[in-house]
């Protein structure tokens, strides 16, 4: 194999690594405030995506060309945007569901994606077919050894890198932070200190949706397409990366993203018919490891989980 092509399937795999982290780390938040699985958080990237997508439209109609303004507005709304979503399926979705049995919120959630998806779909205007997403970042590169290291890869890399690690600071270091570690820990504790429970939760459910949306907005930079139904398989890879690394371990979650991009670029470089069988073969790794390891490569406590 050149260099160049190795090069290649490792960037492609990190990049992948890092919208898996991104999403598994909303995965994680959500259990650790409510012990549920938000099974819409994989649409909810889609939706962010598209309303990229539909921001630089109206800036391009504006007559408002530098791309620099463009990617700042496509983020900033699209975060905005996912985040209002994510706690109002916070607020009139899951709450309501607040000690139900955990099949009825996986039902709703589960219906809650269909709904986006479908909204995505119907009226949006093309959007049952895959939408070209700009290039509003530079693609200049630097050869090495016949691989091309792409500045606009790097720069998301370093962008994916830095809301992790924002978000790591942010509940470790603050104090809205240490309210979210407090309900996750104990809630009836929580709420006897005069934390504001509902508040936490929908505050953790933006914050998750945000990431998603940030995850949505790099694919489709990365890819230049977005698609509505793009969400259901990266959700599916977001859970499987926290269920590798940990259920409501932040670092986990983390781990297990780049884990699961690594076993998808090795089936890809190892395995006949790559294109075809590397998520199956992914997947079938996980299987594995599951039933070797049930609670994850970093066991979750129940005094840790955010």
């Amino acid at each position: 194999m050149s260099l160049a092509l190795l090069g290649q399937y490792v960037m492609n795999g990190v990049m992948l690594g890092m919208m898996y982290a991104l999403v598994a780390v909303g995965f994680t938040l959500f259990f650790g405030v409510l012990d549920i699985i938000q099974f819409s958080h994989g649409d909810v990237l889609a939706l962010g995506a598209f309303v990229a997508l539909a921001v630089w439209a109206l800036l391009v109609k504006l007559g408002v060309a530098s791309p620099a303004v463009q990617l700042v507005a496509v983020v900033v709304f699209s975060a905005l945007a996912t985040a209002a979503v994510g706690a109002l399926v916070a607020r009139f979705v899951v709450l309501p569901l607040k000690g139900a049995p955990s099949l009825n919120v996986l039902l709703v959630t589960l219906m809650m994606g269909t709904v986006l998806r479908e909204a995505i779909r119907l009226f949006y205007p093309g959007g049952s077919q895959p939408q070209r997403f700009p290039a509003l970042l530079p693609t200049t590169g630097y050869d090495l050894g016949g691989f091309n290291l792409r500045l606009d890869n790097l720069l998301l890399l370093a962008a994916g890198a830095l809301l992790i690690a924002g978000t790591h600071l942010f509940i470790t270091r603050t104090r809205l932070g240490l309210a979210i570690r407090a309900v996750a820990q104990d809630e009836e504790t929580a709420r006897t200190m005069g934390i504001d429970f509902r508040a936490v939760v929908l505050f953790t459910f933006g914050l998750g949706s945000a990431l998603a949306a940030f995850a949505g907005v790099m694919d489709g930079l990365y890819y230049n397409e977005v698609y509505f139904g793009m969400g259901l398989l990266l959700g599916v890879i977001g859970f499987a990366s926290a269920i590798i690394g940990g259920l409501g371990n932040l670092y986990g979650a983390v781990i297990g993203g780049f884990l699961f991009a690594a076993l998808q670029t090795i089936g890809a470089v190892a395995l006949p018919f790559a294109s075809a069988y590397k998520d199956v073969f992914a997947f079938a790794v996980v299987i594995v490891l599951m039933a070797v390891r049930p609670t994850g490569l970093i066991g979750e406590r129940a005094s840790e989980r955010v």
